[in-house]
């Protein structure tokens, strides 16, 4: 009797022990988030402030567009090379390092005066959004590795990015007209610093490929030899060159010796890049993660998706101020239907699709939502009405809170824990150039559409419209390119 009083208690540590740990993943979930939310929200929430910057730091309008491509150049351009030093010196200590620097550089930028301080601000915060952005998504499938939680934590992180990017737009209309510009940058601080208390705390510490130890403890050791030096400044050159291209395309036009020249110096230097990759004895980006069709066509399935989506997010928030006369606030409340309709179906439907019917059925029958919206709004009119025009719509936005999930299971799901990182720099690496590629493409299309227009006679209004239609159908374009990728590519898994 007294052999089993002393040996029943020791049962119930394990139960405590699992619920700590499950608590504490959901801790760690959501540090992630949270980082991730200030990436996002930074991306977009800009955007409505550009006029007030303008006008208080005296940027041309050629200047102004750099408080953008400064951010999006070194942001896309290092995502890759961050993932693999995440691999390297360990993924818990780059998110803190890259959170640090984008939340130190967001104070720099809120305090600029003058636009070559905040330029400068801009690219720090690339630089630490890349740093963190990249081993995110590396961090969560190690953290959560059970088939059905994955699916609700990377239900949880989608959601967050898609719909920090319609807050975003909310926030910073609000802060511009009752404070100032500044504040966009500021309202950074305090999520950063609560990411940060919180990551120390909860994140785990991961081994790391390049030291003898864990990352908190070990000191590196040859990993200038192991991060692959000339790879990283080869595949960083081409990046930051291709993005810098396409984000002047607008200026100089697609056939100019400008575009055509840098576009095949930066081809040149990320083939060289990937021949590289091939003979490096220990290469920066192994070209074995690109045997897997699943990390394959969710890249692809993105790039085209992402580009398609700036038509959605951009395109027809331009249509409400510059036809319908919204201002910064309005619309951004405008689009926040969006954002709830997302939030809502990617944190209370989609893994529980995705657990029933399979990431690729769920990711296809969110394309087809996101095609109909487009669609339709080719058909929006110049005199819409929000009540009947643009609400409905907005409930089809919904697909992007299920294909995002979906999309982001399988680009992660055949990445070892080796390569978690190399992946998660990867899939981020492919959403900046389909971000960049749509903002290049579709905008230079619409403008040359509304040109031709106000040439023929047209008014304003219908000129303008006539552009985001343009725009619109060649998203929907897109869409349906994505579609028949992920139907083709993209294999039906036994759940």
């Amino acid at each position: 009797m007294s052999k089993s009083a002393t040996v029943t208690p020791p049962a119930a540590p394990p139960r405590t022990a699992r619920t700590r740990t499950a608590r504490t993943r959901a801790l760690a979930l959501g540090a992630l988030a949270s980082g991730m939310l200030m990436i996002v929200l930074d991306g977009s929430i800009v955007t409505v402030a550009m006029p007030a910057i303008q006008d208080d730091l005296g940027f041309s309008p050629a200047g102004l567009s750099w408080v953008v491509n400064a951010y999006l150049i070194a942001f896309g351009s290092l995502l890759l090379l961050a993932g693999r030093l995440g691999d390297l010196l360990g993924r818990r200590r780059m998110f803190l390092a890259g959170t640090g620097v984008f939340t130190a550089a967001s104070l720099l930028a809120g305090a600029a005066t003058s636009p070559a301080v905040l330029i400068a601000a801009r690219f720090l915060q690339g630089v630490g959004s890349a740093m963190a952005a990249a081993v995110s998504l590396g961090i969560l499938v190690t953290l959560f590795t059970e088939p059905g939680e994955r699916a609700r934590a990377i239900a949880v992180f989608s959601f967050t990015g898609a719909a920090g990017a319609s807050i975003g737009q909310v926030v910073g209309g609000l802060l511009t007209d009752a404070l100032s510009w500044h504040w966009i940058f500021f309202i950074n601080l305090p999520i950063g610093l609560a990411a940060l208390a919180l990551a120390v705390r909860v994140l785990p510490g991961d081994r790391a490929a390049g030291t003898d130890a864990a990352p908190d403890t070990g000191t590196a050791r040859g990993l200038v030899a192991r991060a692959d030096v000339v790879g990283a400044l080869l595949i960083t050159a081409g990046l930051m060159l291709g993005i810098y291209t396409v984000v002047k395309v607008e200026q100089y036009g697609w056939v100019s010796a400008h575009t055509l020249g840098l576009g095949a110096l930066a081809t040149a230097l990320t083939g060289a890049f990937i021949a590289r990759q091939a003979t490096a004895r220990t290469p920066l980006m192994p070209l074995r993660i690109f045997r897997s069709r699943g990390v394959v066509g969710a890249n692809a399935v993105q790039m085209l998706m992402v580009a398609a989506l700036f038509s959605f997010q951009i395109v027809l928030a331009l249509h409400l101020q510059r036809v319908l006369g919204y201002s910064a606030a309005e619309t951004g409340l405008a689009m926040l239907p969006a954002a709830l309709v997302i939030g809502a179906v990617s944190l209370g439907v989609s893994a529980r699709l995705i657990g029933r019917f399979g990431e690729r059925n769920v990711l296809l029958t969110g394309l087809l939502l996101l095609v109909t919206l487009l669609v339709l709004l080719t058909r929006i009119p110049v005199d819409a009405d929000y009540a009947t025009d643009v609400l409905p719509l907005m409930f089809l936005s919904a697909g992007f809170g299920l294909a995002l999930p979906a999309l982001t299971s399988l680009g992660m799901s055949d990445a070892g824990e080796e390569d978690a990182g190399l992946a998660s720099g990867l899939f981020n690496t492919t959403q900046q150039i389909g971000m960049a590629v749509g903002v290049a493409v579709l905008s230079t299309l619409a403008a040359s559409r509304s040109e031709r227009l106000l040439a023929g006679g047209a008014g304003r209004a219908e000129a303008l419209t006539g552009g985001y239609h343009l725009a619109f159908g060649v998203g929907a374009g897109l869409l349906v390119t994505a579609f028949v990728v992920a139907y083709v590519v993209l294999r039906r898994r036994t759940r």
